[in-house]
C-alpha cells in the first residue's frame, strides 16, 4: 500500500510540474490529465458529472475560471502550487477523505477531514468584540502537543489543518516547524495578517504547504474601528509583500448587520482582488460569549442578499474572478452542519475539544483523551446522531437557526463551557438565537422550495425533522 501510495503521489507530482511548466494547450492537457487521475483515485466518491464539469471548464480557455487558473499559475510561486496540489489535493482531498470515511463507520463515530486547532490565544490586537480573546489571552498548546495532534490526525487519515487563535502567527516559527516536519500535510492559518514580513514570507516559500485567510472587516474606517488605527494599511501592505513572494492566500470576513454591503460590494472585491487574493471567506456573525452584541446579527433581509449575492461572484460568468464562499448559506452544498467532527472540529488552546469554532462546550480535552476517544465523547456523538439539523440546508446549525438542538445536546451529554474567562449557559447562548431562527425560517424555507421542488409532496420539502 506504501509503494503504490508513493507511486500514485508521483504520478500526480508528475502531472502537476507539466501544468505549472507548460501554457496554453500543453497546460490544458496536463489539466486535464489532472483531472482523469483523480477520477481513477475518487471513482465511487464523486459523481461522473463533477468531473465531467471540470473538463468543460478547463477547454473553455476564454471563460472567466479558466483565465482565473491560468492567473494563478502564473503568479504564484511553483513550489506553493506543488506542495498544495499534492498535500491539499491528492493527500487530503483524495487519500485523507477517503481514510476518515472508512474510519467513521469502522469506529461508529465522526471523524473530520479538517482540524482547526488554536496553537495560542495570545494576540498582538485587541480586536472589539473578538470571541477568542474570551479563553483567556495566555494559553497555549505547546509544540510537542500540535505535532502530536497531526501525528494523531494522518493516522486517522487527516491530512489538513486549519489555525486560529487569538493570531496563529504569535507561533510562526513553530508553525514553519510543522509544515516542514509534516510534508504531507496542507496547513491553513487565519490572521490579522500584521506579522507578516519579508523573512517569514521567504520561509512559506521554503516549505509550500502553508496558505492564509486575512481577516477584514471592510475599508480603513470600519476596519480600523475594530482593530486600531493603522492596521488596514498594514494589511494592505501584508498583501503586497505575499504578493510578490508568490503566496496563497484569501480574506476571512465576518458579516454583520453593518457591513455586509460594503465587504460584498464590486469596489471592496476589486481591491483584495487586485492585491493578490484567490478567495474569501464569509462568515455570518455569531452571538457568542455572554458579552456579544445580537444587534450586529442580519437581517433576514440581508442575509437572503448574501445568498444570492456570493453565488453572482463566483457564478460561471460575471460576478468576479475570486472563488467566494459563505459559511452558512453554502451548508445546501455539504448538506448542512459540518460541525461535531462531520467534516471538522475545533481544539482550543487549552486541548479542549469542542464540536465548532463557535460552540464553546466538550467532554474532552486532548491533554487527557486520545484524539480517536475526544472524537467519541457524547456531544460529538450527539451531533452524529442529530445531523442534519434541518431537512433545508439553508438553516443548517443548531445554535443559530436550530437553537433547540443544541441546548438539548449540551443537556443530554453534561457538555461543559470551555469559556475560561465567563462561562456561558447554553441557555443564555441559544436564547438569543431563538427570535432570529424564527423570522430567518420563513425566508430560507422560500428559498430552498425555489431551488429545490420536489413535485407531488404534500408538504415543504424543507419541513424540520421533528
Amino acid at each position: 500500500m506504501e509503494i503504490t501510495h508513493a507511486a500514485m503521489r508521483s504520478a500526480f507530482g508528475a502531472v502537476i510540474d507539466g501544468t505549472i511548466k507548460y501554457v496554453n494547450k500543453d497546460r490544458e492537457r496536463n489539466l486535464l490529465k489532472l483531472v482523469d487521475l483523480s477520477e481513477q483515485l475518487l471513482r465511487g466518491t464523486f459523481k461522473p458529472e463533477v468531473f465531467d464539469g471540470a473538463r468543460e471548464l478547463i477547454r473553455d480557455q476564454d471563460g472567466k475560471w479558466m483565465a482565473y487558473v491560468n492567473r494563478a499559475l502564473e503568479e504564484l510561486h511553483p513550489n506553493i502550487i506543488r506542495m498544495n496540489a499534492l498535500n491539499l489535493g491528492f493527500e487530503a482531498g483524495f487519500c485523507g477523505y477517503r481514510k476518515t470515511r472508512e474510519l467513521a463507520r469502522q469506529y461508529d463515530c465522526n471523524i473530520p477531514w479538517i482540524l482547526l486547532m488554536d496553537p495560542t490565544s495570545a494576540c498582538n490586537l485587541h480586536c472589539t468584540g473578538c470571541w477568542a480573546a474570551e479563553y483567556g489571552n495566555r494559553l497555549n498548546l505547546t509544540y510537542e502537543e500540535l505535532d502530536d495532534i497531526i501525528c494523531q490526525g494522518k493516522r486517522l487519515g487527516i491530512y489538513f489543518y486549519m489555525l486560529t487563535g487569538g493570531e496563529p502567527l504569535v507561533r510562526k516559527k513553530d508553525l514553519i516547524c510543522l509544515c516542514e516536519k509534516h510534508r504531507d500535510c496542507a496547513f491553513h492559518a487565519f490572521t490579522n495578517g500584521t506579522l507578516i514580513d519579508e523573512e517569514f514570507c521567504k520561509e512559506v516559500v521554503r516549505v509550500g504547504n502553508l496558505t492564509f485567510s486575512i481577516s477584514l472587516e471592510g475599508f480603513e474606517e470600519v476596519n480600523d474601528g475594530r482593530r486600531g488605527e493603522g492596521i488596514f494599511d498594514r494589511v494592505m501592505q501584508a498583501m503586497d509583500l505575499m504578493k510578490s513572494y508568490g503566496l496563497l492566500y484569501g480574506t476571512s470576513i465576518c458579516y454583520t448587520r453593518n457591513n455586509v454591503e460594503t465587504v460584498t460590494s464590486d469596489e471592496f472585491l476589486d481591491l483584495i482582488i487586485e492585491k493578490g487574493c484567490r478567495f474569501t471567506w464569509y462568515f455570518h456573525y455569531m452571538p457568542v460569549g455572554n458579552d456579544a452584541a445580537p444587534e450586529l446579527m442580519p437581517t433576514r433581509e440581508q442575509r437572503e442578499y448574501m445568498y444570492h449575492r456570493v453565488r453572482e461572484i463566483r457564478a460561471k460568468e460575471g460576478g468576479k474572478p475570486i472563488y467566494a464562499m459563505d459559511f452558512q448559506n453554502d451548508g445546501e452544498y455539504v448538506r448542512g452542519c459540518i460541525a461535531g467532527g462531520r467534516i471538522y472540529c475545533h481544539i482550543n488552546p487549552n486541548g479542549d475539544v469542542e464540536p465548532c469554532v463557535f460552540i464553546h462546550y466538550s467532554n474532552a480535552n486532548i491533554r487527557e483523551k486520545s484524539l480517536l476517544d475526544c472524537f467519541r465523547q457524547p456531544i460529538f456523538q450527539a451531533y452524529r446522531r442529530n445531523q442534519p439539523f434541518n431537512e433545508n440546508h439553508l438553516r443548517p446549525c443548531p445554535m443559530l437557526e436550530n437553537p433547540k438542538y443544541l441546548k438539548q445536546m449540551v443537556e443530554e451529554t453534561g457538555a461543559v463551557s470551555t469559556d475560561l474567562q465567563s462561562p456561558e449557559t447554553v441557555e443564555h447562548l441559544c436564547g438569543k438565537c431563538n427570535q432570529y431562527a424564527q423570522e430567518w425560517e420563513e425566508t430560507a424555507d422560500r428559498l430552498w422550495e425555489e431551488k429545490h421542488e420536489c413535485g407531488g409532496c404534500s408538504g415543504p420539502c424543507s419541513r424540520q425533522r421533528q
